[in-house]
């Protein structure tokens, strides 16, 4: 014959679960900066062992098939995707990078060269001064290329407390489904293929081939000889491929590359206990190079 429990055992069972779950829910943080309370904000800090993500975008145009943020809007989604994989604080949106080969394009924002640099330093010492003491900035934009190296190396300028990461690959090798087209350079099969996981609403390859992504050749220099105006030279209409090859199959393949590589790297950074010491025995060394011993 089953005992009746009492109501009291009843109740106390429930209210611990309920304060589990409660627990539970409580527990779990959100990557976005922004969306974070300022409590769960040191949380985070903690639970990310300081690491933190700066998705690096633009505003340019892709062709005439693809959004001005495309570059944007497919490193927010990798490397929110990635943190899902591996936690780590996610900063707001950020398109302040160098795009001075498309300002001939409606709808192409092209700060300063100085202000990219100001802003952006002003913006990792805002990281690490709440905080992230290990930056990971995930490129989505080919134009920053040079920029992002150049601003991690002139951290060595002045000493920092924190340290800079760059991770710069966006595009896996060739496994995986067959690109068709082997210029692809900019909103071609690739780019397109990803927005087509990313938004696809936002792909109209109806009209990828209203525009030509042709190289056109107008300036033909050796190797090893560069020039400003090589990317107009080439594709004057900020335009590079043919969209219309694109498949969500690739983009599928290339996303998820993208994110499971951005989760990799995270993990890595969080177990990096070198790089940041290192950077302060350089600092170091530099107020008293004379002493250093060779």
């Amino acid at each position: 014959m089953l005992r009746r429990i009492p109501e009291s055992i009843v109740f106390i069972c429930l209210s611990f679960l309920c304060s589990s779950l409660f627990a539970c829910a409580q527990e779990k943080l959100s990557v976005h900066w922004e969306e974070l309370t300022a409590p769960d904000f040191a949380k985070a800090i903690e639970r990310s062992q300081g690491t933190c993500v700066l998705p690096f975008g633009i505003l340019e145009k892709h062709g005439a098939h693809l959004p001005l943020g495309t570059d944007l809007l497919d490193v927010r989604y990798a490397v929110l995707h990635a943190t899902e994989q591996e936690y780590a604080i996610v900063f707001p949106e950020y398109y302040f990078g160098q795009i001075f080969e498309a300002r001939h394009e409606p709808g192409t924002v092209a700060y300063s060269s100085h202000l990219q640099l100001d802003l952006l330093q002003e913006t990792t010492d805002e990281m690490a001064r709440n905080g992230c003491k290990k930056i990971v900035i995930v490129n989505g934009h080919g134009g920053n290329e040079h920029l992002l190296p150049f601003f991690a190396q002139s951290q060595l300028q002045k000493r920092h407390d924190y340290i800079v990461y760059v991770f710069d690959e966006r595009t896996p090798s060739t496994r995986g489904p067959v690109r068709k087209d082997s210029l692809d350079m900019h909103a071609g099969e690739s780019e397109t293929s990803k927005m087509m996981i990313t938004r696809p609403d936002l792909a109209h390859l109806d009209r990828a081939g209203s525009e030509s992504g042709a190289d056109q050749h107008h300036v033909n220099l050796p190797d090893g000889v560069y020039t400003g105006i090589w990317w107009y030279a080439r594709f004057p209409n900020h335009y590079s491929g043919d969209g219309s090859l694109a498949t969500r199959e690739l983009g599928k393949f290339q996303m998820d590359w993208w994110i499971d590589s951005i989760a990799k790297v995270i993990r890595v950074v969080k177990a990096d206990a070198n790089s940041l010491r290192l950077q302060n025995e350089f600092y170091e060394k530099a107020q008293h190079p004379l002493d250093t011993k060779q």
